[in-house]
């Protein structure tokens, strides 16, 4: 393996192995519900006291989660409305997401786009062509639809060739619909908790929300079917 090889390799194998560590040190026994609500005043009180430091924190936090693709995710986003309230939380929650996703994309596109592309041939060609026609309707519905994993949705735009700023953007508003559902969620963890309950996070796959989003998602593909539908002018 060349040099050059292995220095394509390095953002993903940095990647890989902090989720290995995770795994392999369990640490995932750290990030419960139980605990949180153990330290809810303490926590409360530093955020409150320094409200920019800890949404700072949150955000670094919660992209080293997505960038590493550790199993806690899905659990993070109520984490913030617990301690930032709905709005505040989801909006944190966000720019985390989006952080982690670029850190992510960069580094498949850097490691695997050329090597996909060899390997692929005439196929990726074909694919990728048709995927950068509405690259970012695809992966507005992509995010937008919350059945597809995450950390699939963030590499194989990077192997298809999306620029990373449309990237960026699609990712930004795909993923708050359902962080403000998820925050929201984590708004009344404290009154669930104290009851011995806990949250519903497959909440948002209830039809009452899950029909709305099907519904942005089918929106978000009115442009590639507008492109396919449209015919060109032909002249006699």
């Amino acid at each position: 393996m060349t040099p050059l090889m292995l220095r394509r390799l390095l953002p993903v194998a940095i990647l890989l192995g902090g989720l290995a560590v995770f795994l392999l040190l369990g640490l995932e026994r750290y990030f419960s519900y139980d605990l949180l609500y153990r330290h809810q005043a303490t926590l409360t009180k530093w955020v409150a006291k320094h409200a920019f430091i800890s949404a700072a924190a949150f955000i670094l936090a919660y992209a080293t989660v997505v960038a590493f693709s550790l199993p806690i995710a899905m659990v993070v986003t109520p984490v913030a409305g617990f301690l930032f309230g709905t709005w505040m939380g989801a909006g944190l929650s966000v720019i985390g997401a989006t952080l982690g996703s670029i850190a992510v994309f960069l580094a498949a596109r850097t490691a695997f786009r050329d090597l996909f592309r060899a390997r692929a041939g005439a196929a990726l060609a074909r694919l990728e062509a048709g995927f950068q026609r509405d690259d970012f309707s695809y992966l507005l519905f992509l995010r937008l639809v919350p059945v597809f994993p995450f950390w699939l949705i963030n590499i194989v735009p990077a192997l298809l060739g999306m620029r990373l700023g449309r990237y960026v953007l699609a990712t930004m508003i795909g993923i708050v619909p359902a962080a403000i559902v998820y925050a929201s969620v984590g708004a009344g963890l404290g009154i669930l908790i104290e009851r011995g309950e806990r949250p519903n996070l497959g909440i948002i796959f209830e039809w009452r929300i899950f029909l709305p989003l099907l519904g942005l998602a089918a929106l978000s593909l009115l442009p590639v079917v507008y492109t396919r539908l449209r015919k060109p002018n032909v002249t006699p």
